[in-house]
């Protein structure tokens, strides 16, 4: 039941990121709304996960600590290479299609670690 509300978050960001990138490739330009969105809910996943790592005031941790400490890592980097995909792809589309990717790539297998661990707790 813990893995709820960051399960939500995450789902709604994913299918949120799924939704930009079709646009992305079918050359249609995202607002900046829908991207802000998918950032903050993005943002707000990784936040709770980050809270069960550090656990609650009673001692409660998280469970199958190694699965949720690396979708945390994972995420944090999918985080980090979203946000700088939009600078280094500034020049020219091949590079950005290559950050993109590698931000979809991170951001999925963080995404397959939580709920690995979710469908574990």
């Amino acid at each position: 039941m813990k893995a709820l509300p960051p399960a939500v978050l995450l789902c709604a960001a994913v299918a949120l990121g799924v939704f930009l990138g079709i646009r992305y490739l079918r050359r249609t330009r995202n607002k900046p709304v829908l991207v802000g969105i998918h950032l903050l809910l993005g943002g707000a996943g990784l936040e709770v996960v980050a809270m069960m790592l550090r656990g609650t005031p009673d001692g409660d941790g998280a469970s199958g600590g190694a699965l949720v400490k690396g979708a945390a890592g994972l995420l944090l980097a999918a985080m980090i290479s979203g946000l700088l995909s939009p600078m280094v792809g500034r020049g020219s589309r091949r590079i950005m299609n290559v950050a993109l990717a590698t931000h979809a790539s991170l951001a999925a297998a963080g995404f397959a670690l939580f709920i690995a661990w979710a469908l574990s707790a």
